[in-house]
């Protein structure tokens, strides 16, 4: 049994068009969408709001389904200078 719908289908191929045209912008910031990802959710979004047949959005949060984790802060991310890599930082007594 098919898990999409063919107007979930024609909704997807619908936003891949405008992404195309440049006329597809997200929602709240109204930026130009130009990942492909994005247009597909974008499209899958737009079925369910008119009750096609698509499955559920997953509602658990990235990091649990293999996404990237958050990194380390170090140093230089946090703002802290860089030291240089030329000289050392505790130069000898010659």
């Amino acid at each position: 049994m098919a898990r999409y719908g063919k107007s979930a289908g024609t909704m997807v191929k619908s936003a891949m068009r405008r992404r195309k045209s440049g006329t597809l912008k997200s929602g709240r910031s109204g930026k130009r969408v130009t990942s492909r990802k994005q247009v597909i959710a974008i499209g899958l979004s737009e079925a369910r709001k008119k009750d096609a047949k698509v499955p559920r959005r997953d509602k658990r949060p990235t990091s649990d389904m293999g996404g990237p984790e958050m990194a380390p802060h170090t140093p230089h991310t946090l703002g802290a200078p860089r030291q240089s890599r030329g000289t050392p930082r505790y130069p000898t007594a010659d």
